[in-house]
């Protein structure tokens, strides 16, 4: 009996764990592409710049980086361009 578990099962054990490590391996390599995105800069902002407060959603924005605008002659700045787009809507 214990030979039988020696020579037939333990063989096909150690088939299976390494078939498992060899798919795992491909695999993790796979879905790291698939789901790695490239990363963006975040923009530099200069320390003690005046901000500006957006009307949507009332974040105040730095205008360097911020998603501007300009209405009924003048410039009207956001904080991302959903609330700009909002902004519009309304208007």
């Amino acid at each position: 009996m214990m030979r039988f578990v020696f020579l037939r099962l333990i063989p096909l054990l150690l088939l299976f764990w390494l078939l498992r490590g060899i798919l795992r391996s491909i695999l993790s390599g796979w879905s790291s592409e698939v789901t790695a995105t490239p990363r963006r800069p975040m923009p530099t902002v200069s320390p003690g710049g005046e901000l500006k407060k957006d009307p949507v959603c009332g974040t105040y924005v730095s205008p360097e980086v911020s998603v501007s605008t300009r209405t009924k002659g003048e410039t009207v700045y956001f904080c991302s361009a959903a609330c700009r787009d909002k902004y519009r809507a309304a208007s």
